[in-house]
């Protein structure tokens, strides 16, 4: 249903639940298909790198930055234990990549180790009335102008997504006023192919949002799943020390990082048992109607439903995944032989970033970024990570 040549279409949910000002669009809430598409092209050359010749350099930065802020600021010795908030470094990293490369200056909060613009704040107050909002069922009302005026975000808010609104504005505002278009980033592609300034303040808080905190979240996942499991993590670093050894210097390159098989099941594998997003985002059925095929049954669905698949069972399903479909193990990525299943397994792993006509524009980006993190972060060479609470982690099956 999310095939470029596909009759399904978006469900009026994605500007109920995703727009942050009634009436304003982003490439995210637009369910009109032909300005969709418009969007996605007038952004594509940004987000592919095509235009932004500095991507890679200006992910390596920051990588680097972490890095070296673990290594100046929280590495233990035989005399003191440091503990470190490593969720928020890594948001504090997705934040700083998401506002170079799309503004060519980074927000700094690496550099400072703090949440410079409260945007990690802003986030989580954002998503909480959001999240409370589509429980209850009244994200439309929340969409009425005259209540949005009253209790929607408002760029004078000091928190939330209002200040946001009001940051991305101030940014804005201050590279139009600049030879923009002739920079290398996101922003300055997207005015050459038209954007104009409400569009580009949409567009840029919808960056700063899901440029950051999806990213983070894989992050995350990936890194606890890492840590929680030794053998994996041993496994990893060995294949991490073989590679150092080349003597690359600097971040290592994306083009090395997609050679290491093992580097690469283990990130195929985090964002599969931990996706970064399970909302059901649902799409609408053509008029016509349609029938598929469920459990061998022709069902025939009515024009005008709403469909969508649910994401977490989907990736843990024992049919697609094995009967091991709720361990972390990478090795089910290099090692099954049914090719009939790897491929219906690659295929539900497509999901993950959206598919089709409505595909992420930020996947080559977070998979860049989600690789090179990985690697830095695990290779012993810098720091070794272990968990400060590892009986108070999330993950309750460890059988590796």
């Amino acid at each position: 249903m999310n095939g470029v040549r596909s009759p399904y279409t978006r469900s009026a949910w994605y500007n109920r639940a995703t727009r942050y000002q009634p009436g304003k669009d982003h490439v995210f809430s637009q369910i009109d298909e032909e300005k969709h598409k418009e969007r996605r092209q007038q952004m594509a050359h940004g987000y592919s790198g095509k235009e932004n010749l500095e991507l890679e350099s200006s992910i390596d930065i920051h990588v680097e930055e972490l890095v070296q802020l673990i290594r100046s600021k929280y590495l233990s010795t035989d005399r003191n234990a440091k503990r470190m908030d490593f969720a928020r470094k890594i948001q504090y990293l997705t934040l700083d990549v998401i506002s170079e490369v799309g503004f060519g200056e980074p927000f700094g909060n690496l550099r400072e180790d703090r949440d410079v613009n409260d945007y990690v704040k802003a986030g989580e107050i954002g998503f909480t009335v959001t999240s409370i909002g589509l429980g209850l069922g009244i994200t439309w009302f929340l969409q009425l102008p005259l209540v949005a005026r009253l209790l929607g975000p408002s760029e004078d808010d000091v928190v939330g997504f209002g200040r946001m609104i009001g940051n991305a504005r101030s940014i804005i505002e201050t590279r139009l006023k600049r030879e923009t278009a002739q920079r290398s980033d996101m922003l300055a592609s997207f005015v050459r192919h038209g954007l104009n300034a409400e569009e580009l303040v949409s567009e840029t808080v919808l960056q700063i949002i899901a440029g950051s905190d999806t990213t983070a979240t894989a992050l995350r996942s990936i890194l606890l799943y890492l840590l929680s499991h030794p053998r994996v993590y041993s496994k990893l670093q060995a294949e991490i020390d073989a590679a150092a050894r080349t003597g690359h210097p600097g971040v290592i390159p994306d083009n090395e990082v997609r050679k290491m098989p093992y580097l690469q099941a283990v990130i195929k594998e985090g964002l599969r048992i931990h996706p970064p997003i399970t909302d059901s985002v649902p799409k609408r059925v053509p008029d016509r109607g349609d029938t598929v095929v469920v459990d061998g049954k022709s069902v025939f669905l009515p024009g005008g439903t709403n469909i969508s698949y649910a994401a977490w069972p989907l990736h843990r399903s024992k049919a697609i995944f094995g009967e091991d479909a709720e361990v972390f193990r990478p090795e089910r990525w290099l090692l099954e032989k049914d090719q009939k299943r790897l491929a219906e397994m690659n295929r539900a792993h497509e999901l993950i970033f959206g598919y089709g006509k409505y595909q992420c524009l930020g996947k080559p980006i977070a998979l860049m970024e989600i690789g090179k993190t990985v690697y830095e972060v695990s290779n012993k060479a810098y720091a070794e990570l272990s968990l400060a609470h590892s009986s108070s982690s999330w993950i309750d099956k460890k059988p590796c």
